[in-house]
Parts: C-alpha cells; sequence; structure tokens
C-alpha cells in the first residue's frame, strides 16, 4: 500500500464514519429495546388472557369474525386479517373507506378458538405513541416515512463503507504490534485508539452482517412498490379494467383452499380487495410462510378472487424481496431465541462504544497542537512505507 493509497483510505474512514455517526447511534440506541421486543410486547400488554382450552382445540370459522366486524362496523371495509401462528389470535383490521391512510385503520382481536371479541385498538392517530412504536420509527425512519427510509439507508451505507476502510487501515497499523494489544502505558487517546480498533475488529463481522441487512430493511417499500408495478401488474392485466370486488366469496373458503394447493405453507395473513397499494382491487392476497426454522422467514403470495372464489396465480417472490425477508431475522437476532438476542445486545452495546470512541478520537486530534498532528500525519506515511516492504 502507498503512502497515498493509505491516505486516501484514512480520509475515507474519517469522513464516512464522521457522516454517519450519530444516527448510528440512534440506530443502535433504538435497537436494543427492539431486539427484545417482543418480550417488551409481552411485559407492557394489557390485553385480556385467553380463555384456558385443549391445546388441540379447533379454531374459529373465519367467516365468524368477518361476520362480527362488518356487524359491528357496518359501514367500514375489512382491510385485513392477521392469523397468529405462535398465540391463538386473530385480528381483523378495519378501514372507514378502501382507500384509508393506514393511520386510520384501527383493529378487533380475537379469541381464535372461541371467537369472542378480546379488545378493540383504535387507530394511530387515535391513541397516543407506545415505546415500540417510537423506537421502531426512530430505528427506521426518523419520523420521515419513505425520505426518512432512504436517509438511513444511505447512513447505513456509509457505516458499511466506514468499516471496509477501517479494516484496510488496520494492518498496517497494528504490523509491529500483537493482535488485541491496549497500550495502556501510553497516553490516554492512544489507548483509546487501540480500544477503538480491538472492538472494531472483534465486532467486523457482525457489523457488515447488521449493517448490510440494515440498508436492505429501509429499501423494503421501494422494492414491494418495484415487484407491485412490474410481476404483480402482469398477473393483473386481464383484471385492468374491472371495478374493485364488491360481492365478496367465503374467506373461509379462500383459506382452505390455499391449505390444499400448498400443504407445506402456513397462512399467517389475508389482506382483502382494496384500493390502497398494499394488495389487489380484486384478490384475496393471502400470505403464507415455510413450516421450517429457515423457511418460516420466506413469505409466498396467493391471489383469490374475491368475488368468485377462483385460485389466480401463486406469486413466488422475486429474489430481492427474498433477500430482504431473509435480512430482517438477521438484523433483530431474532430466529435463534434468547441466547442470540442477548449475543445481538452485547455486539450492540460494543458498537455504541466502538462509535463513540471514534468521536472521542477525532474530538481529541481536533484539541491537540498542530505539530502533533503532523507528527501523527508522518506515522501515516511511515506505515505505508513500512506495508509496502
Amino acid at each position: 500500500m502507498t503512502s497515498r493509497s493509505l491516505r486516501i483510505w484514512s480520509l475515507t474512514h474519517k469522513w464516512t464514519s464522521l457522516a454517519c455517526t450519530i444516527f448510528l447511534l440512534i440506530i443502535c440506541i433504538t435497537g436494543l429495546p427492539l431486539v427484545f421486543r417482543e418480550e417488551i410486547a409481552d411485559l407492557l400488554s394489557d390485553d385480556p388472557p385467553y380463555a384456558v382450552l385443549p391445546a388441540d382445540a379447533p379454531r374459529e370459522n373465519l367467516d365468524h369474525f368477518v361476520e362480527k366486524a362488518r356487524a359491528r362496523y357496518p359501514s367500514e371495509i375489512i382491510r385485513s386479517i392477521f392469523i397468529d401462528d405462535d398465540e391463538p389470535k386473530v385480528v381483523v383490521a378495519i378501514a372507514p373507506t378502501p382507500d384509508a391512510l393506514p393511520k386510520l385503520v384501527h383493529w378487533m382481536r380475537f379469541d381464535a378458538r372461541t371467537g369472542d371479541l378480546l379488545k378493540e385498538i383504535p387507530p394511530t392517530s387515535q391513541r397516543p405513541l407506545g415505546f415500540l412504536t417510537l423506537m421502531l420509527r426512530l430505528h427506521m425512519d426518523l419520523f420521515a416515512d419513505l425520505p426518512g427510509a432512504l436517509f438511513m439507508g444511505f447512513m447505513g451505507l456509509l457505516f458499511v463503507t466506514a468499516i471496509v476502510s477501517g479494516v484496510v487501515l488496520y494492518a498496517p497499523f497494528m504490523r509491529k504490534l500483537d493482535f488485541g494489544t491496549v497500550r495502556s502505558d501510553k497516553p490516554r487517546r492512544v489507548k483509546w485508539l487501540d480500544l477503538h480498533n480491538l472492538l472494531g475488529v472483534v465486532t467486523l463481522a457482525w457489523g457488515l452482517v447488521v449493517g448490510t441487512t440494515g440498508v436492505m430493511n429501509e429499501l423494503s417499500k421501494p422494492l414491494f412498490g418495484l415487484w407491485q408495478g412490474t410481476d404483480v401488474a402482469a398477473m393483473l392485466k386481464t383484471y385492468h379494467d374491472k371495478p374493485m370486488a364488491e360481492h365478496l366469496s367465503s374467506v373461509q373458503a379462500a383459506f382452505e383452499k390455499v391449505q390444499e394447493t400448498l400443504p407445506g405453507k402456513v397462512i399467517t395473513g389475508i389482506t382483502f380487495p382494496t384500493a390502497t397499494n398494499i394488495g389487489s382491487p380484486h384478490h384475496y392476497v393471502i400470505w403464507t410462510k415455510g413450516d421450517q426454522p429457515l423457511t418460516s422467514r420466506l413469505f409466498t403470495p396467493v391471489l383469490i378472487d374475491a368475488e368468485t372464489g377462483a385460485l389466480t396465480a401463486v406469486a413466488d417472490l422475486p429474489w430481492y424481496l427474498r433477500a430482504l425477508e431473509v435480512s430482517r431475522p438477521l438484523h433483530f437476532g431474532d430466529y435463534g431465541g434468547m441466547p442470540l438476542k442477548i449475543i445481538w445486545c452485547v455486539l450492540d452495546l460494543i458498537t455504541i462504544t466502538v462509535l463513540g470512541s471514534g468521536l472521542y478520537l477525532w474530538a481529541a486530534r481536533r484539541r491537540s497542537p498542530v505539530e502533533a498532528r503532523l507528527v501523527e500525519q508522518d506515522a501515516v506515511t511511515f506505515a505505508a512505507a513500512e506495508a509496502a516492504e
């Protein structure tokens, strides 16, 4: 490595790190509770308990939940049904109009076995912001929706660039030191520099995984929009001139048809015909996933004609959406139970230390005399010369 290339890598590492550090600190701090979001949600929940029934108790017909929701809100439309595969829970989402904004949607939560209504959840516009929702919005888009998500995705790219450039710089500067050396007999800034380098290298693989999967997650809206505008639009071409479905067929029959067609899949939700871009104006979109640990992260939507009940298509997701689905559990560490969540938490705390120490090193260098900075710059040149030998 030449002196010029080393200077370029050094400047790249410094400025990409500085540009993203504050936002990465926000991401890391908000990410800590999100790693344990299921446990926190259970702790904060005030939901009434489910009925005590045998484990093999059958589930209520889905049409029952539809009828209850329509009887309670006859002037509104059902947006979707969520079917929990971990708990005996069915959640029906209801909107005032077919094209209503998400913040106007409210929910009815049922016991899936008895069919009893357990709780009604008002729209987000009518209830205070919950702790986990606050953390998730700050983590994803800083309450700026798609522009905020794209901005945070760009910060993730800068983070990945800072990691790569840091690895490139690590070798020449640590050439004459043993791995993991922290020179405690040196000035405080040198000790923090050694600790910064050590922790950065130790968390290298984790940082790259979380950084790249975070960028993928931030692109979820445009990626799903691309899929809907290409593959889904092609599948629905024959329905282009038809009005939105009004006389809907049985939801339970559509559910059973998908079960027969894809026996190895678990159905997790049903999107009703809608005028928004979350589904199709003419179909039930039934979301299925695999029944194995790996395939449970891969979703396959099935289109059922909402008026006739006929199966229209099994819409396999393209590769970029499958990559997105796989990236989500990797990002939050929620595919290996509590032990992996604890590891993710520890690595997150270490990353916060790396980011904080990087800010300290930059600020301490800015406060140092000009002569000391010139000596440091000469050290960069010397390290490059040694690395090139």
